[in-house]
């Protein structure tokens, strides 16, 4: 089939097919972390977002650079242009180098994204690596008359450039209300306009982290980094800037003033967004205290959580619902994710088992092509599933010998499962290859080789009791054609 990949605009809040700027080359880059704490569900969200969407566009046969930041300076509290800098405030709570605490994060954020079988991305660019392409950048937007500098610091005309351009025209805000509605704040003074922004800050003498410039000894602001660092690897002019909802104002609208103030052009052609996982309908985050990490699902170690869950059920449970839906947390979704998983990926074991037949009797016609249809559509994961999981039931007629497949069908069946579960999805087995988890599986296979050997011996009180006792630990066990087949269930 063509393909005709659509994804949703925010910039033009519809639906749009997807065409780069110099195909078969995509450029794509994407908000990474704050490493200043442990990634949480809500970091998961955008991480397992945009891997689908890497995956998917090199799938396609495009050429993918794919480009995410890591914020590890000039991030202030409350996301404003006052106050202490998060990592400087990590760092000097537990009296380390800022630099530690970056490391010391980050090493654990990688660790959670390859449990959640995240592709790392091309480049993966430091904001504090990149001071010297930040100055020249804020020079350039001073060049073009919408900056200003003040006391050492230099701010973004949001006023002056809101005459010439439309500041405002991702959120769909307006600088009217922007100015009725952002509140004072502390030191705001030296701002011309409550809305402007800092582009440079001024380090206060007891600020660790700062660098020297034409301005003054300081440190970049926040939004200024993705703008610096989105053009220096991926072009003035690139093709897809994603992030989550939140990030949308005032991070994405700051930095499309920045790149159209500096350049004279807008740099992204296509801005994405993934909606929010919350809470009892509250957003989850750091800001808001009510996050639980990765690293507390992975052990069922939090008070909100009644069991552990795995990387495979997070990341299932994410792809379950569409990226630009609000996923609300509770334990009985993801144990249901759980439940669902264990089910695609015991029919796709089972798959595997199939004997090909002279004649196919199920229904597996237009299985690849559904697939796609939906990935298509704005990378429609839901459905995808659930096209899976109706190939499954028929896997299951086959494999209960209520069913024929013929071996040209078992092969596409086969292919289709691979490229959709493991290679778009990500979704891998989760059993370990460890020797503890090798000896556990040996124990269960010798209790049903004893039943299945009590059964030859019509010793029926002995192959129930096994049967019974395993049942009340959790396993299923089906006896089939071609064998005993166990699962554990939670």
């Amino acid at each position: 089939m063509e393909h005709k990949l659509k994804i949703y605009n925010t910039l033009n809040r519809k639906k749009e097919t997807f065409v780069p700027i110099h195909s078969p080359y995509v450029g794509m880059y994407v908000c990474g972390p704050t490493v200043y704490g442990d990634a949480h569900l809500g970091h998961a969200r955008p991480a397992i977002t945009f891997d689908i969407l890497f995956r998917y566009l090199t799938h396609l046969g495009y050429k993918v650079r794919y480009v995410r930041n890591i914020t590890d300076v000039g991030h202030l509290e409350n996301d404003a242009d006052e106050g202490e800098d998060k990592i400087a405030k990590k760092a000097r709570l537990e009296q380390l180098e800022p630099m530690e605490v970056v490391q010391y994060y980050l090493n654990r954020y990688h660790k959670a994204m390859e449990k959640l079988n995240i592709l790392a991305p091309s480049i993966e660019p430091h904001a504090s690596g990149h001071i010297i392409e930040q100055i020249d950048y804020v020079q350039k937007i001073l060049d073009s008359g919408y900056a200003y500098e003040s006391e050492g610091s230099v701010y973004f005309d949001v006023e002056k450039y809101n005459k010439a351009h439309n500041y405002g025209k991702l959120s769909g805000r307006n600088i009217e209300e922007l100015l009725e509605t952002t509140r004072e704040l502390d030191g705001q003074s030296e701002k011309r306009r409550s809305v402007d922004f800092a582009l440079w800050k001024k380090a206060s003498p007891e600020h660790i982290m700062r660098w020297s410039s034409p301005w003054s000894d300081g440190f970049p602001g926040w939004h200024l980094e993705c703008s610096a660092m989105g053009s220096k690897y991926l072009g003035e002019e690139f093709d897809i800037h994603g992030g989550g909802m939140d990030l949308i104002f005032p991070h994405h609208e700051c930095e499309i003033a920045q790149s159209t103030a500096a350049l004279g052009k807008e740099t992204v052609r296509y801005w994405m967004h993934n909606n929010m996982i919350t809470i009892n309908g509250q957003k989850m985050g750091k800001s808001l205290g009510n996050f639980i990490t990765l690293d507390e699902f992975f052990l069922g170690s939090h008070p909100m959580l009644t069991q552990a869950y795995s990387p495979m059920t997070i990341r299932f449970f994410i792809l379950q619902a569409h990226y630009r839906s609000t996923v609300d947390f509770s334990n009985e979704a993801l144990q249901a994710s759980e439940k669902g998983l264990i089910r695609l990926m015991e029919g796709y074991g089972r798959l595997l088992k199939l004997k090909p037949s002279a004649a196919t009797s199920v229904e597996i016609n237009g299985l690849r092509q559904n697939c796609e249809e939906a990935m298509c559509d704005d990378l429609n994961t839901p459905i995808v599933i659930s096209h899976l999981f109706d190939a499954v039931k028929s896997v299951n007629i086959v494999h209960d010998g209520k069913g024929t497949v013929s071996e040209k069908d078992l092969e596409e069946l086969k292919s289709v499962f691979s490229l959709f579960i493991e290679n778009i999805l990500g979704l891998t087995s989760e059993e370990s290859d460890s020797s503890s988890n090798e000896a556990y599986k040996k124990a269960i296979d010798l209790l049903l080789a004893i039943r299945q050997e009590s059964k030859l011996k019509k010793d029926w009180e002995t192959a129930d009791k096994i049967r019974k006792q395993l049942a009340e630990f959790g396993f299923e066990i089906k006896d089939g054609k071609d064998g005993v087949e166990w699962s554990l269930n939670r």
